[in-house]
């Protein structure tokens, strides 16, 4: 789908299978991203269908889900009978990479745990997300991304200093911990290709918030200081914020390096800045930061949005307005890196979706089809990968283990 693709070339991730048992979003993500690089990836959904069919729709389709489901292959299996564990099983023997999500212990429930697994496939990767871990006290509690990501640290350091702890309206740490599990995933298969040995690759939703706050670990275990909100500013960074045009529009500015710093003082004219004792120097800019960001904020604030960018581009200042997803869709920069393509849709016709990243110059992403209807591949998958006959399928579609899109 991209115009950089090489057509017929190679992808990344050719001749890996992967099956996801995930719902929602971090398990699905992980696997959309190896998706995106070629991996064939079989998704099995409940018949009523993955929760995050339930967010917005356009003519019934489900749009979130229309991206996180590309490039996969949509089949139904109720993984709560013991012929849908049966089906697993014989799926593990045949895969590179099991996806899962469920609280820990789900599996091994369903006897479908590693050690089943893996005795069916050596070389098996299984791939487990979960809010707190496989171990330790907290194992068992559910656990959600928005979360995880306050018993990770990020909440806390969130929105500003005078109101609670804000949340980005993003699944953030969803798609954090999909990241890492794909970088679990990929590692483990590395280690398979050279041993021949898989292993379980243990995603847990809090650790992986958590790891973004390295910033901030070894200070409070040397000094006992606790980072908290600072807004759109940041802790040590002056001139590091967000001021508002004179037409209504924010602006974040980034001039706390001493280049950047002079820049600023030039877009401005205000030369004079750069003589003075309180911000000539980044520690007394970090120690005057209020009186630095006032003089910018007013400067600023006397301008219309287009002036401010005239000027500050003129001197080559590090700046942005922020983004809408409007912004977004008419950005001439976004336009020439083809980050928004047009999907075929098999209801829609066409659909809006991010474009692969990152992009690789000769094994690059490609989106081959958007997500589809729930069971849409049944019957594909199970005759072409295990093999199963018509009249196989047809006994577990009528014992309602599998369901099949008419």
């Amino acid at each position: 789908m991209q115009d950089d693709s090489k057509s017929g070339s190679d992808r990344a991730m050719q001749g890996i299978r992967v099956l996801e048992l995930g719902t929602t979003i971090a398990g699905p993500f992980c696997a959309r991203l190896l998706a995106d690089f070629g991996a064939e990836v079989i998704k099995i959904e409940p018949a009523e269908g993955d929760p995050i069919r339930s967010g917005k729709r356009h003519k019934n389709k489900p749009l979130y889900a229309s991206s996180l489901m590309r490039n996969k292959k949509l089949i139904v299996v109720d993984l709560r009978t013991s012929a849908g564990q049966d089906l697993v099983r014989r799926f593990a023997a045949k895969c590179d990479v099991v996806i899962e999500n469920f609280r820990p212990g789900t599996l091994e429930k369903w006897g479908l745990g590693y050690d089943v697994l893996s005795s069916v496939n050596p070389g098996l990767v299984l791939v487990r997300v979960s809010g707190y871990g496989q171990t330790g006290p907290y194992s068992q509690r559910p656990g959600y991304g928005v979360v995880c990501e306050a018993v990770g640290g990020l909440r806390h350091v969130t929105g500003d200093p005078d109101r609670p702890p804000a949340r980005a309206n993003i699944a953030l740490t969803d798609c954090i911990t999909g990241l890492y599990a794909a970088f679990g995933a990929m590692l483990a298969l590395r280690h398979r290709d050279r041993t021949g040995e898989g292993q379980v690759v243990d995603t847990a939703l809090y650790e992986c918030a958590f790891s973004f706050m390295e910033a901030h670990i070894a200070s409070y275990e040397k000094t006992g200081y606790i980072v908290g909100r600072e807004g759109a500013g940041h802790t040590g960074s002056v001139v590091n914020n967000l001021f508002k045009t004179r037409d209504g529009n924010y602006v974040h500015i980034q001039g706390s390096q001493t280049n950047g710093f002079r820049r600023l003082c030039l877009a401005m004219e205000r030369p004079d800045i750069l003589e003075d004792k309180r911000f000539n120097t980044r520690p007394e800019r970090v120690k005057y930061g209020h009186e630095i960001d006032d003089i910018v904020a007013a400067w600023v604030g006397e301008r219309d949005y287009e002036t401010v960018e005239r000027e500050l581009s003129a001197q080559d200042v590090v700046f942005t307005q922020i983004y809408t997803m409007a912004d977004i869709f008419k950005d001439p920069h976004f336009k020439a890196r083809n980050m928004i393509l047009d999907v075929p849709d098999e209801t829609l016709g066409t659909i809006a979706m991010v474009a692969p990243v990152p992009r690789l110059t000769r094994t690059p992403g490609e989106i081959t089809s958007s997500g589809g209807s729930t069971g849409r591949d049944t019957r594909e998958v199970l005759t072409n990968v295990l093999s199963l006959t018509a009249e196989e399928i047809q006994h577990l579609e009528r014992e309602r283990v599998i369901s099949i899109k008419s």
